[in-house]
């Protein structure tokens, strides 16, 4: 199960393989600008930032798919409900393609109040809602009762997520939680202990749209062998990952 999810949500077999790496004690820098980068453009953090562009995490960042309601205030004419392509993007009268996937609302906001005020309007106002929301979903895989992809809102939580996939399996460790998120151009992957956060002990991170959760079994060398049966992964490869402490 774990496979075939994660690589529906555009993760390299590298990533998987090295995920299993953290599960086994990997302890990566404090922050993403000092993190330890594993594979490419792929970097364990301890703790992962809110998405670029999203105010902090205040605003939850838009996926393809998203209907968005554009209201340009005292212009009717290019006032309009528009849905983001699969590329990322919007059109819109006079200023055309925008691209709008990654970004909060109210950045998107002013950055259409910029396009617009520099050549079409003056002191523009614009004012957006978002709609519907299909792409607002959060995959959880692994050692869950109910794996699947689950919608998320702007307060959801790692502990909500976990909830929404019916909670652990038997065979799950609470310590290998890890959690995929993208960051601009690269990947960020973190590790939380479930167990910690229940007990107060550590912050329940905010979990948003387009996030990968994938819980792992008690043993590491389990979910490498697991990985190794579906993805084909040579014995020396596997070898590497299961001698890492």
């Amino acid at each position: 199960m774990i496979p075939r999810l994660l690589l529906v949500a555009g993760l390299s077999v590298a990533t998987l393989v090295l995920t299993s790496c953290g599960s086994s004690g990997v302890h990566p820098a404090t922050s993403p600008q000092h993190a330890e980068t594993v594979s490419g453009d792929l970097q364990l953090v301890r703790t992962l930032p809110a998405p670029a562009d999203t105010a902090g995490g205040m605003d939850q960042p838009l996926l393809p798919g998203d209907v968005l309601t554009i209201d340009v205030f005292q212009a009717e004419q290019l006032s309009r409900t528009v849905q983001i392509d699969s590329r990322g993007a919007l059109s819109l009268p006079l200023i055309g393609p925008v691209t709008a996937a990654g970004k909060g609302i109210r950045s998107l906001e002013l950055e259409l109040e910029q396009l617009y005020g520099a050549r079409y309007l003056q002191n523009p106002e614009v004012s957006i809602f978002l709609k519907e929301s299909s792409g607002q979903r959060v995959t959880v895989d692994g050692e869950v009762a109910k794996a699947g992809l689950y919608p998320v809102s702007p307060g959801t939580t790692l502990l909500d997520a976990i909830a929404l996939a019916g909670g652990f399996r038997e065979l799950a460790d609470q310590r290998k939680v890890y959690v995929y998120r993208a960051f601009g151009q690269r990947k960020l992957v973190a590790n939380y202990d479930v167990g910690t956060i229940r007990d107060g002990r550590a912050e329940n991170p905010r979990i948003f749209g387009g996030d990968v959760v994938v819980v792992f079994r008690s043993q590491s060398l389990v979910a490498i062998n697991s990985l190794k049966e579906a993805l084909g992964l040579s014995a020396r490869v596997a070898t590497g990952i299961a001698a890492i402490p």
